[in-house]
């Protein structure tokens, strides 16, 4: 079942947060991501980002595209909304590296390619 046009669009706004966060981390290890603030900051709102547009998507595109991880994103939003004093920016990191690639990956596949007009 092809996506609706909201749908496409939160899902459009997740690959390329997680596209953004994804080249931001490329160049840290653990001891940089927690030695750089502006960066800690960054990641926080772009994972803020992705699981503010995760929240949107509707029940029936999150069924269909049910290998995405649906609650443990829209759960990791909360933290940084919600907890900012509380956030642990050494699970922070090990969440971003290992599991972003594996969304854009996943997002890229339910997305259709956009026609240049």
């Amino acid at each position: 079942m092809p996506l609706n046009n909201r749908d496409a669009a939160y899902l459009w706004d997740m690959l390329q947060a997680a596209k953004e966060v994804n080249e931001m981390m490329a160049e840290h290890d653990l001891a940089g991501f927690l030695d750089h603030r502006m960066l800690q900051r960054a990641v926080e709102r772009l994972v803020e980002m992705i699981g503010e547009s995760a929240r949107h998507v509707s029940a029936t595109a999150r069924t269909e595209l049910a290998e995405i991880p649906w609650r443990k994103i829209i759960g990791q939003r909360n933290i940084p909304a919600h907890k900012y004093g509380q956030i642990d920016h050494e699970l922070l990191y090990k969440t971003v590296v290992d599991d972003i690639p594996e969304l854009i990956r996943c997002l890229g596949k339910a997305l259709p390619p956009i026609e240049n007009t």
